[in-house]
């Protein structure tokens, strides 16, 4: 199945597993399995396979922002319009 295939049926609510997300990703088998491991990437195991969720593989690839990455991510931004304001409107008036 080729990358365009796996994007459709992960986006379609289908699971993938971790070969198909690696595909994705461009990365190796390996690299998943270790983020998987490590509990980054969220996974269920059914029977010796793991399977990734259409909700996970979004967010892995970066599609939508989970509730504690946007948490994350308005913390910087207010923390970078706090420290860099000034600059920032200087920037935005030239």
């Amino acid at each position: 199945m080729n990358q365009a295939a796996e994007r459709t049926r992960a986006s379609s609510g289908g699971m993938v597993t971790i070969p198909e997300l690696a595909r994705m990703l461009g990365v190796s088998r390996i690299t998943v399995y270790q983020r998987v491991r490590r509990g980054e990437i969220p996974a269920v195991k059914v029977g010796r396979t793991y399977v990734i969720t259409e909700r996970t593989v979004n967010e892995v690839l970066g599609r939508t922002v989970s509730a504690a990455r946007r948490k994350l991510l308005d913390r910087a931004v207010r923390r970078v319009v706090r420290e860099y304001g000034p600059v920032l409107k200087k920037l935005a008036h030239t």
